[in-house]
């Protein structure tokens, strides 16, 4: 092929291995495959530099006595304190009760949440009776409405299980509404025109148009879940990550504090990561930007 031929010939996108051509989310600027992802220890080196600067530096401060060992103990001694619970066996005790409590208000008030969401989307006669005294609801903060559960419910179980639906039912509610409206109206035309039933509307075209959003109202409504259960243990309980921390700062054992403080972020990342997964597997038929 002479220099003539090589520059007439237009430049063809690179093919996948059965002869199809790349799609563009697999292609860089130049046209070739794009470079893949790091691997999982380098993205794990690169999480991990920031808190282990902060707690080398907080470390390094509470042995040359800069900061106050009652107001900030070191991480070494936080360390210790939650090894001496665990061998105790005093942290499983409070942790076990808290994600029960957890998990109970979240079912129930994400439960509900998507039910209503649904019949909210899919129905505008329901959303103009129900949407607009949810939306005055969902306004409401957790702290002015804790007096009343508590003199409507007492300290009991059920005021606690309470609280944390009521602040789990709310984000999974919106984002299933959104999601469900969001959805390509020309696909439900085209629903119409094959004829499908209700059933196939909401399993084979609403479902999968709504549920990023749904999965987005899963986090929230996990992580929120878990900040209704710190508000409920705190407003009076005898068990609990929450009693845990009440009880350490009225001896001043600012290291269980911190314990409790640690257990609390260490169960909310897990429950986000593991919504995190339900989106990659669920949603892998998206073509989104990864950054």
């Amino acid at each position: 092929m002479n220099s003539t031929e090589a520059i007439a010939r237009p430049v063809l996108p690179k093919e996948t291995g059965n002869g199809l051509p790349l799609p563009e989310s697999q292609r860089d600027h130049s046209g070739g495959i794009r470079s893949k992802r790091p691997n999982k220890r380098t993205v794990l080196i690169r999480g991990s530099l920031l808190p282990v600067g902060i707690l080398t530096v907080w470390q390094i401060a509470g042995m040359l006595e800069l900061i106050s060992a009652n107001l900030l103990p070191t991480p070494v001694a936080i360390g210790r304190s939650f090894v001496d619970l665990i061998v105790s066996g005093e942290l499983f005790g409070h942790l076990g009760i808290s994600v029960y409590r957890a998990a109970l208000g979240f079912l129930l008030g994400g439960g509900l949440g998507l039910l209503f969401g649904f019949a909210v989307g899919l129905f505008r006669r329901f959303e103009e009776t129900v949407d607009p005294t949810v939306q005055m609801l969902r306004m409401i903060p957790h702290l002015a409405i804790t007096p009343l559960f508590i003199l409507w419910f007492g300290f009991g179980e059920f005021s606690k299980v309470l609280l944390i639906a009521k602040g789990a039912f709310f984000p999974l509610y919106v984002n299933t509404f959104l999601g469900i409206r969001n959805a390509d109206s020309k696909l439900f035309d085209v629903a119409r025109i094959l004829e499908f039933s209700r059933w196939k509307q909401i399993t084979r075209l609403v479902l999968p148009a709504s549920l990023p959003n749904i999965l987005l109202g899963l986090r929230l409504s996990l992580g929120v879940s878990w900040l209704g259960l710190v508000v409920a243990e705190l407003m009076g309980s005898s068990e609990g990550i929450g009693y845990l921390i009440m009880d350490a700062r009225q001896f001043s054992q600012t290291s269980i504090v911190f314990v409790g403080i640690i257990i609390f972020a260490i169960v909310g990342k897990a429950t986000d990561s593991f919504v995190r997964y339900l989106e990659r597997r669920l949603l892998r038929w998206r073509d989104s930007f990864n950054g």
